[in-house]
């Protein structure tokens, strides 16, 4: 006897509309045109980025044996996206795209915790668990990544951050 089942989960900083996302690229960087959301005014920053891990899996078990098949993106979606045209430059860009690039990473985690892993048939929740582990994680370093380096204002650790990031993305290419 074959079961099979199927899940889809997509997984969001914020709520939004998910009718457009752009996936991750390694050549393809945000741009202002981008970002389509209406801006909050009393927001204690500039822009936001809202960024996440599409996830989707589905497994079968056939004679005691778990096959599982999944794929995974980090996203950005423009329509949960801000700025105030006025008040942003080039540097609060590197800024958001390091929002966009820390979702990516995680999505490098996640593909690297699944890849040639055995699961029991208590898969769903084993996944699952795998799941919420890295997005916990990414929310974290999100959070982190901000508190930081002020959403950009102490030049200093934003500096020190851009660097970490594209080392831990190096780290991780192979997961790309």
């Amino acid at each position: 006897m074959k079961l099979l089942f199927a899940f889809l989960f997509s997984f969001f900083l914020f709520p939004q509309d998910n009718s457009e996302k752009i996936f991750w690229k390694e050549n393809q960087k945000l741009t202002w045109e981008d970002f389509k959301g209406k801006p909050i005014a009393s927001a204690s920053f500039v822009a936001s980025t809202n960024t996440g891990i599409s996830f989707s899996y589905s497994y079968s078990i056939k004679n005691g044996t778990v096959d599982v098949e999944y794929s995974v993106e980090s996203f950005f979606s423009p329509e949960g996206s801000w700025f105030i045209p006025e008040k942003v430059n080039v540097y609060i860009l590197k800024h958001e795209q390091a929002h966009f690039d820390i979702s990516e990473l995680h999505a490098r985690m996640l593909r690297k915790n699944l890849e040639g892993r055995k699961f029991s048939k208590k898969v769903k929740s084993e996944i699952e668990g795998i799941y919420q582990q890295v997005e916990q994680k990414r929310r974290a370093m999100q959070t982190k990544f901000d508190a930081e380096t002020d959403h950009s204002r102490n030049a200093e650790k934003e500096a020190f951050w851009q660097k970490y990031i594209a080392n831990q993305l190096a780290e991780y290419d192979a997961w790309k």
